[in-house]
Formats: structure tokens, sequence, C-alpha cells
């Protein structure tokens, strides 16, 4: 058996500070450690450099490459959106869409990573279809969304001033997230 940790990237957030998605995506990755996985976060003041995904201009800004060689070397990842209007923030969907330079890859894609989906919404109805919108857009990707998706409403509040969840059944969901990318990840890589 090898001694590497699986790499899980978490890919989420918002260009408010301290944003529940990027809160809740760390929840997610800090039960990635606890199970012996390594993990790398790409989060709001990363997303918001990225530029507008532009697939006819073949040449790559920086922190579109730094987002491609993360998700290359990812055994698996967790992407964390709000809810807006129903769907993803525009920001996560930038860097999705982004992810079109790994098209010609060995491993196009998402392929053979498991991808964990966090929502975090103001109200269930926009949770639920968020959830969705972002599932469907893993599978376009090729990747194998978990069986579980936490989606949370952040209507009365997450998390403490330390980050903790305040409901055990957030922190649950968070955690199950987690658990069940880095389990696919070691299945596929023999770990």
């Amino acid at each position: 058996m090898s001694s590497r940790k699986p790499l899980i990237v978490g890919i989420g957030g918002t260009v408010r500070p301290g944003s529940t998605s990027e809160r809740a995506l760390a929840v997610a990755l800090r039960a990635v450690e606890a199970g012996g996985g390594e993990t790398r976060l790409l989060g709001g003041d990363f997303l918001a450099r990225l530029p507008i995904f532009n697939p006819s201009d073949h040449t790559r800004d920086p922190a579109q490459l730094e987002l491609a060689e993360a998700v290359r070397a990812a055994d698996g990842l967790i992407v964390a959106s709000p809810g807006y209007h129903g769907s993803i923030s525009g920001m996560i969907k930038n860097a999705l869409d982004s992810l079109e330079v790994l098209r010609d890859d060995a491993r196009p894609y998402l392929t053979d990573r498991a991808v964990g989906c966090i929502i975090t919404a103001d109200g269930w109805q926009a949770a639920g279809t968020t959830l969705t919108a972002l599932r469907s857009i893993i599978h376009a990707l090729r990747g194998w969304p978990t069986p579980f998706g936490a989606a949370l409403n952040a209507a009365s509040g997450l998390f403490d001033a330390d980050g903790a969840c305040i409901e055990a059944k957030d922190a649950w969901q968070l955690a199950t997230v987690g658990e069940q990318v880095l389990d696919f990840a070691k299945m596929k890589a023999g770990l």
C-alpha cells in the first residue's frame, strides 16, 4: 500500500470574505484531513481573480493555469456554491467553465474524480434547485458527484464565531460530503 495521501481540492466561496459557502467548504475539507487526506482550498479570493472564461482565447491567465494544475493533481474535488436565484453563482460557474482547458488531458475535465457538492442558500427551494444544477454540471464535466450532496439553509445562520457548525445536522452533512469524496479517491487510487 502507498503512503501517499489523496489530494482533495476545494473550490468555493464568494467575493465576500468569510462567506457561508467558503466556511462550509472548509468544514468539509477538515473532515477530509481527519480521514487522512491532503487538501487545498481555492476560495473566494482566488476565484475572484479568475478572468471570465473565453473559449476562443487560447492564452491563459496565471490564475486559470493554477486552477487547471490543481484539478489535474486532484484525486477528488469538493465544490461549494451559494444558491443565487435558483442556481450556482457566476463565479463558481466561471471556475468550472475554465476547466475547459483540461479537455485534451489524459484525464479530461473531471474524469475519474469524485466531486462533492455543497450548496448554501437562504431557503430550501434555492438549495434544492442549485444542488441539481451543480450535479448536472459535474456530470457534463465527466465527474462523479458523490451520492450525498449537502444542501444547507443559511437563512438562520450556520456557523459560530469559530467556524464550527451550530447544528449537528449541518456538521454531519458537510462531513459526509468530505468523507465520501475521500473514500472514492482512496478506492480509485488503490490507497
